[in-house]
């Protein structure tokens, strides 16, 4: 008897441990700013507050700074000559000096020819819009984890609260045993049936939390949170019940994809930016020319010499061949570069589409009021001893995993929805 007391309050001490730990732990990590926060805000916050975002906005708006430069004139140099300096300075040093006063003046002007000036405003044009489309793709995809990393916190938060119920609900119910126990009606090995399966929850729960705490995580690092700030994501359950794949093809999801994907916008940038370098280098392979003025006023064969001067490189062996091949060649690789990448995004929305329709027709079929109804009988019947206790721990754990893997496979329907939005570009399926 002494052994059974022994092992009774081991495993009693046991589980109190865990559960205070576990207790321990979230209290410790309970963070001091809490935020209730439904979708379209936590977006609002997301593009005002996401550094990524803010970078790619610089980059977009030096490539827009970088069209104002190309687009500039050369300046005019200007030369002066002036003899008799060092006399004006030191006039002792030259006292009997006295030198005629010499002055030149000369101005030049670069003028570039070919359109090359042009040339060069539009390729920097085609690189501004380029990064534009840079910044869009890299929006598109933090919104596609911003979106879903929301939804995997909203519905492990309700897989948590079943956890809460089904440990709150096993207190009680080894505290009820447990008496039993002291009194004599019930074996002890009941009683530490129900602390391990209570002990097993538990643990369960713990896990359960690690993985909620790593997605609150990337949620407060997509919107900028501080440390101790925890997100509530707050949904409309009808609205999410409501969402469904009707008035949508696989072919016209691919259209729009074809037509609106960002990155499919930035790699026709990449050629289109290609094109213009290979206008450019073209426009290079025509000389500049040099405009100038001279005056010289007495080291000419007159006084007041006045010259009008024209210069250029003659194109005889550089005629800029090998910048302008490089520029073509890389037109074709990024032509190239564009047909994989329109391949690719015609696969991921068959591959999105597909995914999306086995999990909506699952979510469809799958049904909890039956094991809702049931629950109460079930736990009525253990405490009538009408059922056993394998058979009560049987039912209580399939009850319990299907209510987490419903919400895990709401979690799936909506991350299936938010990769289609992903591939395709545009917001077609929300609920918010």
């Amino acid at each position: 008897m002494r052994l059974l007391f022994s092992t009774r309050r081991l495993l009693g001490l046991v589980v109190l441990a865990g559960l205070l730990s576990g207790h321990a732990a979230q209290a410790q990590a309970s963070p001091k700013d809490t935020v209730r926060l439904q979708l379209p805000e936590a977006e609002q916050r997301f593009v005002a507050n996401n550094l990524l975002l803010l970078a790619q906005q610089y980059n977009v708006t030096a490539a827009q700074a970088q069209v104002v430069q190309a687009l500039l004139f050369n300046n005019p140099t200007v030369s002066l000559e002036q003899n008799g300096v060092f006399q004006l300075l030191n006039r002792d040093h030259f006292r009997n000096a006295d030198p005629p006063s010499e002055v030149a003046v000369t101005v030049q002007q670069l003028v570039s020819l070919g359109g090359r000036r042009r040339a060069a405003g539009r390729l920097a044009q085609q690189g501004a819009a380029n990064e534009a489309f840079e910044l869009a793709d890299l929006l598109r995809n933090l919104r596609y984890q911003l979106r879903s990393t929301f939804y995997n916190v909203y519905f492990k938060r309700q897989s948590v609260a079943v956890y809460d119920r089904e440990v709150a609900y096993f207190s009680r119910t080894v505290g009820r045993y447990q008496a039993q126990f002291e009194q004599g009606n019930v074996a002890l090995k009941e009683v530490i049936r129900l602390k391990a399966f209570q002990f097993k929850l538990a643990n369960e729960r713990e896990a359960l939390l690690a993985e909620l705490d790593a997605d609150e995580a990337d949620l407060r690092v997509l919107l900028h949170g501080a440390g101790r700030t925890v997100y509530l994501p707050v949904a409309d359950s009808a609205r999410l019940r409501a969402l469904n794949l009707a008035g949508y093809s696989e072919a016209q999801l691919a259209d729009t994809a074809a037509a609106r994907r960002a990155d499919l916008q930035a790699f026709n940038a990449r050629v289109q930016l290609g094109v213009q370098n290979v206008r450019l280098q073209r426009a290079a392979a025509v000389p500049d020319l040099k405009v100038g003025y001279v005056y010289d006023k007495i080291n000419s064969y007159i006084n007041n010499y006045h010259a009008l001067t024209l210069g250029a490189a003659v194109p005889v062996f550089n005629r800029n061949q090998g910048n302008i091949q490089a520029a073509q060649a890389q037109v074709q690789a990024s032509t190239a570069q564009l047909d994989q990448q329109r391949l690719i995004a015609r696969t991921e929305v068959r591959q999105a589409w597909r995914v999306a329709q086995q999990i909506e027709a699952l979510y469809r079929n799958s049904h909890l009021e039956t094991f809702d109804r049931l629950i109460d009988g079930i736990a009525t019947s253990y405490y009538r001893r009408t059922l056993s206790i394998v058979e009560f721990l049987d039912f209580y754990e399939s009850y319990k995993n299907t209510q987490v893997q419903q919400y895990a496979l709401r979690a799936d329907r909506m991350r299936a929805y938010e990769q289609l939005n992903l591939v395709v570009g545009r917001l077609l399926f929300r609920a918010d």
